[in-house]
């Protein structure tokens, strides 16, 4: 029996596009559950403002409509910081994973990179950046 061409593309594609209707079905499912529950916390859930739900969160600032007020800067230092030591936990855990495989040139170049970042961490310190006066 010979098949054509079109009719091979065709055969193989129902075959591979049957193996991912799970994961469509699964994913509409999944869309139609997390849109019906907004739109259900959204339709019943009560709406009672009152002070404290209206207060400042987080970043100690009252709202305001202009979008060009100055912050302080050590909001900026310590999202930096953040920043910094988030990475830093990025790079050490595949480091400490792979320690075995990538030996004493890797555990040197981590110990160069964890003191520059805490000669960094010091230098912040010093300067009293993390100080919230």
């Amino acid at each position: 029996m010979d098949l054509s061409s079109s009719q091979f593309l065709k055969t193989s594609l129902n075959g591979s596009l049957e193996d991912y209707f799970n994961i469509l079905v699964f994913m509409c499912v999944a869309f139609g559950l997390s849109l019906l529950l907004v739109l259900l916390s959204f339709w019943r859930g009560p709406r009672r403002p009152d002070l404290e739900k209206l207060s400042p969160y987080e970043c100690g600032f009252e709202a305001f409509s202009d979008a060009r007020l100055k912050f302080n800067i050590r909001f900026y230092l310590v999202a930096i910081l953040f920043i910094i030591f988030d990475l830093e936990i990025a790079f050490l855990f595949p480091w400490a994973i792979s320690l075995k495989d990538i030996g004493i040139y890797g555990f040197a170049s981590m110990m160069i990179f964890l003191s520059i970042l805490t000669i960094g961490f010091i230098y912040e310190w010093r300067k009293g950046a993390l100080d919230w006066e």
